[in-house]
């Protein structure tokens, strides 16, 4: 069972559309999925049409005392299962303050065989709960939009890895890119350089990804033709073939 995690300490980069349309992708292409919406806010359950609520607790789930049958939901996408958030989550970091590295890992123990890849749609923060997804994952997939501001945040999570020595592979991808800015560009043209983990194809700045929220589903299922969702196609296709 393979895991990543979409995290980036900065908000508003495309972190929830991109973990939801890469299940999707990986989903269609045969896997079988688990997307957990670790981020209180619940925007991927949202999508996903699943209510934000963890039968039995949050606190039982990260002691491993959780009904993995009551707790994960089936989508409306097959392949793919969703383990939702729920406000509780907030307590989700105090919880793990308490446990060992890895922890997460530990928890999904008990379907780690039901599961292909297993993704991880993390909330914008630095935390006890942010350090077990480092522990956890085998690369964090962070959305950078081509800004300065994006790029320094994309540098700063690099040297809280260095401080900490949590050896997690960072694998950058580009978001909401308009390749008509000239800034853009020129960021776009530095990066792969600098990151040279860093993924090649970039997701548009597009309305149809803003329709999630209307639709609650994936790309693929309402604008399968659209560029968004060719992109994220292409990208899923680069990250499969990381993976192995």
């Amino acid at each position: 069972m393979r895991m990543l995690a979409l995290y980036s300490i900065k908000g508003g980069v495309g972190k929830t559309a991109s973990a939801v349309n890469l299940a999707a992708e990986a989903a269609r292409a045969g896997h079988r999925v688990l997307l957990w919406d670790l981020d209180p806010q619940a925007a991927t359950s949202f999508y996903l049409r699943v209510k934000p609520r963890i039968r039995g607790g949050v606190g039982k789930l990260v002691k491993g005392k959780a009904s993995f049958d009551k707790v994960i939901r089936a989508t409306q996408l097959e392949n793919l299962d969703l383990l939702p958030a729920a406000l509780a989550s907030r307590e989700m970091d105090e919880l793990l303050a308490k446990r060992g590295n890895s922890h997460l890992r530990q928890v999904l123990k008990p379907v780690r065989d039901d599961y292909d890849l297993v993704i991880l749609d993390c909330p914008p923060s630095l935390s006890h709960l942010s350090e077990n997804i480092f522990s956890s994952v085998d690369a964090l997939l962070v959305p950078v939009v081509p800004t300065v501001l994006s790029l320094r945040t994309l540098e700063q999570l690099e040297t809280f890895l260095d401080d900490h020595d949590i050896p997690c592979p960072l694998w950058p991808f580009i978001t909401l890119a308009d390749r008509r800015r000239t800034l853009h560009r020129e960021v776009m043209a530095g990066m792969q350089e600098r990151w040279p983990l860093m993924l090649s194809h970039a997701i548009p700045s597009a309305s149809v990804v803003e329709r999630m929220g209307l639709e609650r589903a994936p790309l693929q299922l309402f604008a399968p033709r659209s560029v968004a969702a060719r992109a994220y196609a292409a990208l899923w296709r680069e990250l499969a073939q990381r993976l192995g």
